[in-house]
């Protein structure tokens, strides 16, 4: 993107560099204080842990401070993710354009993101005036201190998004880019009247086709769901465009969804401090001398790791750099290297703490401490399959094996990576024995993790501690945003109706239950794929979990089944997003991993099917 913004002459060469200026002075604030709160919530919630389980005492305050700079936090981290192109967006096909439509399409995706910022703007500063008749019950101030982020991220944004359109590409393509907006959004409102009478047809025009095409054409999917539900409620309906802002302000602060950024705070933070390192190092000695032994150290890593940090991308980067040089070194290859590395991040969706777990448990109501227990056995389900397959393909003498190392070296290298396993049964121990919530355990594990950092491992980089909190903002911003615009679509869908209709279909599909699991894993593998994980369990999740419990699908086990399936989608090519972020960790052409890929997502698929027809293998534990 930056490339293309200094090569491609859109607007005069001066006013570029100075918007390039503002815009960098801008963000760099907005990059500081999102930073700075990702640091407060964790002090704030582990101060109420500490203030509970260990002085007895309770900070009534705290959870309600929590919640007010959560708001903040998650729309300034969309500013920051929006400033540096990382909100979600399906970019396979733009990819693959020829250069002249690439340009358009790239142009297009900041110009539609422009219009729904414009037509969501004047009804966010409704909502914070009417919030301001609130008054909160702890600190007893008005509601609008933490309404007013969502008018103030939008229009951050929407600054944002000018400046970048200027700056990006020819006069030609950004007027085209315009024009079409234009032009799209004028054709709906021309056609206001005639779509009104189309009844629930109307959901197909707007969720299904308007979605569809503005996915395809790579613009981020939180600002997809955002245009359609907008244009649905406002073209027709009645409903006041104020409740589209009230819907995301639900979606995007619910205290529970505070754990996204803190867990990846955490992910980040046991990759810095070495602690990763020190467990793919024991499992390395541990196994590294049997045949496609670092294979299954991968797995596993990947089964621990994942059982600390909670986001895939987090997992990935702490075990890849580690792994990979060695694994190439036996001459393993590199497209076998990053297909095994996307099948675990596919294999562990399920282990706490998941984001995708925390995120279900939120928008379901399902108990997030039974997601937890429950998702532990289809992690080791799956990593089993993975271990044939790797056992399969090893079977000749294709690579190397190392000498066994010493039994003493073994044994060092496990008590080094003692304080780093124990951090997942601590985190577990935390949430089940009731020291901390789902939310507030990973603060705990956050100071276990900084003092160890500090104390054991002495690799605690405080020049790296800025640049991570600020990644923690904007990822969590990029998701956040993406749940409160599909809250918001899903509550429309609900309004409509489509949620009785969509379970009267459900309920009358062949095969009762089987055929229901079975129609769930084959759509949720498509839906992973091109809405990417979390969109696709904010948006399907209340209307699907309500239709599986009248099925009499245990909703725990459920919440697996459509938790893998979702993974086999999001990290299979050619369109799932996490493949092509294992491509990028890993420094691998995507060529590479496309053939030997699909037999690690074909045992994932029968991994998944043996996890539908055995309920016990989700709830056995429960």
């Amino acid at each position: 993107m930056q490339a293309a913004e200094e090569t491609m002459p859109g607007a005069p060469s001066g006013i570029r560099r100075q918007l390039g200026r503002a815009e960098a002075a801008l963000g760099l604030a907005v990059e500081a204080v999102a930073g700075l709160l990702v640091a407060v919530e964790t002090v704030v919630l582990f101060a109420g842990v500490l203030a509970r389980y260990v002085f007895h005492d309770s900070l009534v305050w705290s959870d309600e401070l929590a919640s007010i700079l959560f708001l903040w936090l998650a729309m300034l981290g969309a500013v920051v993710a929006f400033r540096r192109g990382e909100h979600m967006r399906m970019t396979a096909l733009a990819t693959r354009a020829p250069p002249a439509l690439r340009g358009l399409l790239e142009a297009l995706a900041v110009a539609a993101p422009i219009l729904f910022l414009l037509l969501l703007l004047h009804p966010a500063i409704d909502y914070a005036v009417e919030e301001s008749f609130i008054v909160t019950p702890a600190l007893e101030i008005p509601g609008s201190w933490r309404a007013a982020a969502l008018p103030t991220g939008l229009g951050l944004m929407l600054l944002m998004a000018v400046s970048r359109l200027l700056r990006l590409g020819g006069a030609g393509r950004t007027l085209g880019a315009l024009a079409l907006v234009v032009a799209v959004a004028g054709g709906f409102w021309l056609a206001g009247p005639m779509l009104a009478p189309l009844g629930n047809l109307n959901l197909l025009i707007f969720f299904v086709g308007l979605v569809a095409v503005t996915v395809l054409a790579g613009v981020p999917i939180a600002f997809c769901f955002g245009l359609a539900t907008f244009g649905y409620l406002a073209l027709t309906t009645r409903v006041p465009i104020m409740v589209v802002v009230g819907r995301m302000d639900e979606g995007m602060s619910h205290l529970i969804l505070l754990a996204v950024p803190l867990f990846v705070f955490l992910g980040s933070l046991i990759e810095m401090t070495g602690m990763a390192r020190a467990m793919i190092r024991f499992l390395a000695n541990l196994l590294g001398h049997v045949r496609g032994g670092l294979s299954y150290v991968l797995v596993g890593a990947m089964y621990l790791v994942s059982g600390i940090s909670g986001a895939k991308a987090a997992d990935m980067a702490a075990v890849a750099p580690v792994l990979f040089p060695e694994m190439r070194e036996r001459g393993a290859k590199p497209g076998d290297l990053v297909a095994l590395l996307a099948a675990t991040g596919a294999q562990t969706e399920t282990i706490p703490p998941s984001l995708v777990l925390i995120t279900i448990g939120s928008v379901t109501g399902v108990s997030i401490g039974a997601l937890f227990t429950g998702g532990l056995l289809p992690g080791a389900v799956l990593a089993l399959v993975l271990c044939l397959v790797v056992r399969w393909r090893h079977r000749g003498a294709g690579v190397a094996r190392a000498a066994m190392p010493p039994a003493r070296e073994i044994l060092r290298s496990f008590v080094i990576a003692v304080p780093a396993l124990a951090l997942p049964f601590l985190i577990r121990a935390a949430v089940i024995e009731g020291v901390a919530t789902a939310t507030e355990v990973s603060t705990i594990g956050i100071a276990y993790g900084a003092l160890a950092g500090l104390l054991i491992y002495r690799q605690f980089d405080w020049r790296r501690l800025g640049p991570i909190l600020v990644e923690t903002a904007s990822l969590s911003g990029a998701i956040l945003l993406i749940i409160g615009a599909a809250t918001g679509m899903a509550w429309a869908l609900t309004q409509s109706g489509f949620s009785r209709d969509l379970a009267a279909a459900m309920a009358a599909l062949p095969g009762g239950r089987a055929g229901f699991l079975a129609v769930s894993i084959l759509a949720f593998v498509v839906l992973g794929s091109v809405l990417e994980g979390i969109p696709a369990i904010v948006l399907f999740g209340p209307l699907l979990f309500p239709i599986a419990r009248t099925m009499g699908v245990h909703e725990v086990h459920y919440a697996m089944v459509v938790i893998l399936a979702m993974g086999i989608g999001l990290f299979a090519p050619p369109f799932g997003v996490g493949y092509y972020a294992a491509c990028a960790i890993s420094r691998i052409s995507p060529d590479e991993g496309m053939r030997p890929i699909w037999g690690y997502m074909l045992a994932l698929l029968i991994g998944t099917v043996v996890i539908a027809a055995v309920p016990w293998i989700s709830i056995g534990f429960l």
